[in-house]
């Protein structure tokens, strides 16, 4: 089984105005999915908001040239490659409890 993980970052607060530039990414609300490749297609996500380094903006990118990669390429940098290795297997172990469950909930008659 593998599992394919989709990154949703497209809501952002913006400084409307910040040192001379015009809306500012300065935090991004990200979403990271997990699906399988069963044919149940399970999967889970988790969420988070990330803040991103306003301190130089030597290398601003206008807000209207900001691309979805751009953005998940900036959350992931953010939050670092051992926090998104940590994201990606608590959406595993949660997939893999909807295909193994090591708890069920019954009810008696």
């Amino acid at each position: 089984m593998a599992i394919t993980y989709t990154w949703n970052c497209n809501t952002v607060d913006t400084y409307p105005n910040k040192d001379g530039k015009n809306d500012v990414i300065f935090n991004v609300h990200w979403r990271l999915k997990g699906e399988d490749d069963t044919e149940d297609k399970n999967s889970a996500e988790s969420l988070g908001v990330v803040s991103l380094n306003t301190s130089d903006l030597s290398s601003f990118k206008a807000f209207d040239d900001v691309t979805e990669s751009d953005i998940n390429s900036w959350v992931e940098s953010a939050l670092g490659a051992d926090k998104v290795t940590l994201i990606k297997a608590s959406i595993d172990k949660a997939i893999n409890e909807k295909i193994n469950p090591t708890v069920v909930t019954k009810t008696i008659k």
